[in-house]
């Protein structure tokens, strides 16, 4: 990890960049039934209504470093918790440019997720990771982060 400092802005006129990153959500073993062009195609069409709507709970954030270059976004929802009926911040989607991979951007993008979660008096941040995910998953357990619920699923032909 580098000491490399970022801004983290609100996104607009990035969505070339955010949605270019797209196919890093699906960069590692899926569970059988998920078919990989059905993943990226959902989660572009979902970030792209996000992005086009600016839905009044949903928020992406852009990181640039130092030079001004993209680096990484992060797509926050607020939500309301199911028990508690508070507020919570859900972390929809985090995706770091490749060559950016291992400098702390998505730690970056995990402390300003939590900061916003806290200036909008959310009880928990949340976030859902597919389990062949390890390289996401080793992040937000580095980052304190552990389950709450599990889901499961099984395909019904």
């Amino acid at each position: 990890m580098s000491d490399t400092h970022f801004l983290i802005r609100l996104a607009e006129d990035d969505d070339d960049f955010i949605l270019a990153l797209v196919p890093r959500f699906v960069d590692f073993s899926l569970p059988a039934w998920r078919k990989r062009h059905e993943c990226i195609e959902g989660i572009r069409k979902d970030l792209s209504r996000h992005l086009d709507d600016q839905p009044s709970n949903s928020y992406v954030f852009v990181a640039e470093n130092d030079d001004g270059e993209r680096v990484g976004f992060i797509h926050l929802q607020k939500t309301q918790d199911f028990f508690t009926g508070r507020h919570n911040c859900h972390i929809s989607d985090l995706a770091v440019a490749p060559r950016y991979e291992g400098q702390g951007v998505g730690k970056a993008l995990i402390e300003h997720a939590e900061a916003w979660a806290r200036e909008h008096q959310c009880q928990l941040v949340t976030l859902a990771v597919f389990p062949g995910n390890e390289r996401a998953r080793a992040l937000y357990e580095a980052a304190g982060y552990n389950l709450d619920l599990l889901r499961m699923a099984k395909p019904v032909h």
